[in-house]
């Protein structure tokens, strides 16, 4: 379907209320390698449905990351279990395909009747029974919490907290172009209810494990910028990732440093995975250059601004590619080269 698929498509949140309502036991997943907004938007919505009294299962193939762990209610995310739940209803959140839901889970899930698809992600096909997708929302997570407060569901602690840690990391707290006034509305209600904005803060964001640092010098020893300086990138080759015993999240968001080099418009990071893939993550700055459709030429995805690649190496190969079709759209759209 097409990008500016109109939005009579999308469930309202009655709709998926009598789906919510009609039935008992529930499975709720997320995206592999899940992030803040995949595990804070999964506890969100299944600890305001536990409450209601329902039975409720959250499953995500890789678990739960470890910088995670300090979430209120975050026990509860487990791996997929071989044998498929007896359970009625499926709810993907912050998941672009259904296939980004691994192999696992989607087994595990296999035995719902109806599927709901709650996301963010303008390229999602709207793989669901119902879907919601809302690509002008900046976090599923705030999604999440239009549905809870328009179905009046319960808003345990659990929930409160996660949602405002989907949102935070999402938008970059607060402070991407996707970030809404209904954005710090929600927030703001957040805290009234109780939420603890100091100490949250300090557990997402104060809070890295010394490796992360490590890999952040052994990134900027990598760190190049065209001649334009227009472009940023970085490069991570797995041997790091073995000699530094690294996890999965612990990269996450040190594309932004990158990012925020005055005059760069787009960073790009590299990472060459275990199985010999390439991992391409891209973040712009300027509306004409729409990383979504530099990734989707690769057959990656992801929103204008922030998107990502998974390609065949070997690693200096497709950066070459990749580097080659970002200056062919900077070319296209006559943005002004900037030396440094």
């Amino acid at each position: 379907m097409s990008d500016s698929h109109h939005h009579h498509d999308n469930a309202s949140f009655d709709q998926i209320g009598e789906v919510l309502r009609a039935h008992s036991s529930f499975v709720i997943l997320s995206h592999i390698r899940p992030d803040g907004d995949a595990i804070g938007s999964q506890l969100a919505l299944g600890h305001a449905l536990l409450a209601a009294g329902k039975k409720v299962r959250l499953i995500n193939e890789d678990g739960l990351p470890d910088n995670l762990m300090f979430m209120a209610g975050s026990e509860k995310i487990e791996l997929p279990p071989s044998t498929p739940l007896e359970v009625e209803v499926a709810i993907a959140l912050d998941t672009a395909t259904k296939p980004r839901l691994g192999e696992k889970s989607l087994h595990a899930a296999s035995k719902a009747k109806i599927w709901l698809n709650i996301d963010h992600h303008i390229s999602n096909p709207r793989y669901g029974d119902l879907n919601r997708i809302d690509p002008t929302s900046p976090a599923t997570g705030q999604i999440i919490y239009q549905l809870i407060t328009a179905l009046n569901l319960p808003l345990p602690p659990e929930t409160r907290d996660a949602i405002y840690v989907a949102v935070s990391t999402d938008t970059g707290s607060f402070q991407y172009p996707s970030t809404t006034a209904q954005t710090y509305t929600m927030a703001a209600d957040l805290i009234n209810r109780g939420l603890d904005v100091g100490t949250i803060n300090s557990n997402i964001y104060d809070n890295y494990p010394y490796r992360r640092v490590e890999l952040m010098r052994a990134l900027l020893n990598t760190l190049e910028v065209s001649d334009n300086g227009l472009v940023a990138h970085w490069t991570m080759i797995d041997q790091l990732r073995v000699d530094l015993n690294l996890r999965p999240e612990d990269s996450e968001g040190l594309i932004d440093f990158i990012r925020a080099i005055r005059g760069v418009q787009l960073a790009v990071f590299f990472e060459e995975l275990p199985d010999g893939k390439i991992r391409v993550s891209m973040r712009s700055k300027d509306r004409r250059l729409d990383v979504c459709q530099i990734a989707s030429t690769f057959g990656g995805g992801g929103h204008p601004l922030a998107a990502g690649i998974r390609m065949s190496g070997p690693l200096d190969e497709a950066k070459t590619l990749v580097l080659a079709e970002i200056h062919r759209r900077i070319q296209a759209s006559e943005i002004e080269s900037n030396h440094l």
